[in-house]
C-alpha cells in the first residue's frame, strides 16, 4: 500500500514538474524566491505601524515563533526521522526531473519546510486579522508557493501535504499562546479595518502581477 502511495506520488510529481517552459521556468522560480513575499511582509509592517504598540510587538513576536515552530519540526525533526529523499536526489528519478538553474535543495524532503512556514503564517494572520478575503489572500499564496516547489521538481505532493499539515498546526498552536499572552498581560486587541485588509489583499495581487511580468520580460 505504500509503495503504491509513493508510486502516485512520484506520478503526480513528474506530471507537474513536466509542463515547463520558459515562462513557467521563470515564474515558478521567482514564486519560490525568499524575496518574493517581500511586499506582503512590508505592507503587514506597515499595518502594524498604525496599532498599538504592544500589539504589534506581540504580532511580529508570535510570527517569529510560528515560522520557528513550523521550521523546526518540518526541518530539524521530522525530514531527519523519516529521510525521505527529494525527487532531484532519488535514484530512480533524479534523471526524470526538470531541474532549473540547477537547483537540487537538500537531501530530504519530507515534509516540505517551505509549506510549512507559508501556511503556519497564513494561519495566525488570518486569525489576527479576521477577514475572510484577507484569509482566502493569504491562504492563496501559501498554495502558489507549494506548487512552486512542485514544479521545481524539490518536493513530492505528499512533502507539501505533510507541510501544509504541520503549518496548520503550528499556526494555530501560536495562535492560541498568543491569545493567553493577551489575556495573561493585557495585551489589547489589534482592530484591524478593511483599509487593512485591502491593503493586505492589494499586496499579494500587485506581487502574484509582478512576477508574472517579469517571467514575460525574461522568457521574450
Amino acid at each position: 500500500m505504500i509503495d503504491y502511495l509513493m508510486d502516485i506520488d512520484a506520478e503526480a510529481l513528474l506530471a507537474v514538474n513536466g509542463l515547463h517552459d520558459l515562462f513557467q521556468d521563470a515564474f515558478w522560480w521567482m514564486v519560490s524566491a525568499k524575496w518574493s513575499s517581500l511586499l506582503l511582509v512590508l505592507s503587514l509592517l506597515w499595518i502594524l505601524l498604525h496599532k498599538n504598540r504592544r500589539h504589534a510587538l506581540l504580532v511580529i513576536a508570535m510570527l517569529a515563533v510560528a515560522v520557528l515552530v513550523a521550521d523546526q519540526v518540518s526541518s530539524g525533526l521530522i525530514k531527519h526521522l523519516v529521510e525521505r529523499l527529494r525527487p532531484t536526489h532519488d535514484p530512480s528519478l533524479e534523471n526524470a526531473v526538470h531541474v532549473i538553474n540547477g537547483y537540487r535543495g537538500g537531501l530530504y524532503g519530507f515534509v516540505s519546510s517551505h509549506a510549512a512556514n507559508f501556511f503556519a503564517i497564513a494561519t495566525l494572520v488570518s486569525f489576527i486579522m479576521r477577514h475572510r478575503l484577507v484569509a482566502i489572500a493569504l491562504y492563496g499564496w501559501a498554495l502558489v508557493q507549494c506548487y512552486s516547489r512542485m514544479y521545481l521538481g524539490v518536493h513530492y505532493p505528499g512533502d507539501i501535504l505533510g507541510g501544509i499539515v504541520v503549518g496548520l498546526l503550528a499556526g494555530w498552536l501560536v495562535w492560541c499562546l498568543m491569545r493567553w499572552i493577551q489575556h495573561r498581560f493585557r495585551i489589547p486587541e489589534g482592530h484591524y479595518t478593511r483599509s487593512d485588509a485591502t491593503m493586505m489583499i492589494t499586496a499579494v495581487g500587485v506581487t502574484v502581477v509582478g512576477l508574472i511580468v517579469a517571467a514575460l520580460v525574461q522568457s521574450i
